[in-house]
């Protein structure tokens, strides 16, 4: 059974303005019959025991999980800066084990201008070997999660690649439906797709490694995603009896707030996920 969740950064603008903070997010999540949400680090307001007990205590209270801890990396920074990179993952693996949360999102790697995409790859692949034998131990599974713009997971392929490489099950796939290079939300002309890029080849090319899947949301105004096809994205999900998590990622604030937004969303991809 898919289990439909909420991610925080849907409410990126509210947590922003300060209208929002994560205790009313997850009192959000349970108004809308949530089953979980995936938690940014940027919502933590506070890293103490007590305020990450209190977080805990809050979904459970409200029959909600915490399907991950996201975190925003970058292994392809200067080689003298990554010990810090690390650390920083690391650091919220740690956390994550103390509030018994599975999963930690990583990225991959941004490719500096002017410097060969191989170098870059060579710096990432040992700190993604670091960080999964980090996660193993602490008994949380990292999740590498594709993205375009610059980031070396543009493709199925460079996904697959990365974790071939790493060769452990401790680093899995976090699969974004709008994140492949051709998708109408990752290319510079925002809402047209690049049939030419395949980016549902690129999702069905993971989908089977996927142990979480983060639905991007970018227009829902008339209650239906109008950028993405989550009919033929679902048929593709079901067709690798996935059983995970979806989880709504909304971006589109430039068309409509979050507050009517983000429902038409549940509302939407339910259909999609049965039981959720």
């Amino acid at each position: 059974m898919m289990k439909l969740g909420c991610m925080s950064l849907s409410y990126k603008d509210q947590f922003s303005d300060g209208k929002l903070d994560l205790p009313g997010f997850i009192d959000k999540a349970c108004d809308l019959r949530l089953d979980g949400i995936d938690i940014h680090t940027r919502a933590f307001a506070s890293q103490s025991p007590a305020y990450l007990r209190d977080i805990r205590m809050r979904c459970l209270k409200r029959g909600l999980a915490i399907s991950y801890i996201g975190v925003s990396n970058n292994f392809g920074r200067p080689h003298e800066e990554l010990p810090d990179v690390i650390a920083d993952v690391e650091h919220w693996v740690d956390v994550a084990e103390f509030m018994g949360v599975p999963l930690v999102r990583i990225f991959a790697a941004w490719v500096a201008e002017g410097e060969p995409e191989e170098q870059v790859w060579d710096r990432m692949i040992p700190c993604m070997r670091e960080v999964a034998e980090y996660g193993e131990q602490k008994g949380v599974v990292l999740g590498l999660h594709n993205h375009n713009h610059g980031c070396v997971t543009r493709t199925g392929k460079d996904v697959r690649k990365i974790l071939e490489m790493v060769d452990n099950p401790y680093l899995s796939h976090i699969l974004d439906t709008g994140q492949y290079i051709g998708s109408p939300g990752a290319s510079g002309q925002r809402g047209k797709e690049d049939p030419a890029l395949n980016f549902y080849g690129s999702i069905a090319e993971t989908a089977p490694l996927a142990v979480h899947v983060r639905a991007k949301i970018y227009r829902i105004t008339t209650g239906e995603e109008a950028w993405l096809n989550y009919p033929r994205i679902f048929e593709i999900l079901n067709g690798v009896n996935y059983n995970g998590w979806v989880s709504i990622v909304y971006e589109g604030q430039d068309a409509e707030a979050e507050e009517t937004a983000v429902p038409k969303a549940v509302n939407y991809l339910r259909q999609f996920a049965p039981g959720a």
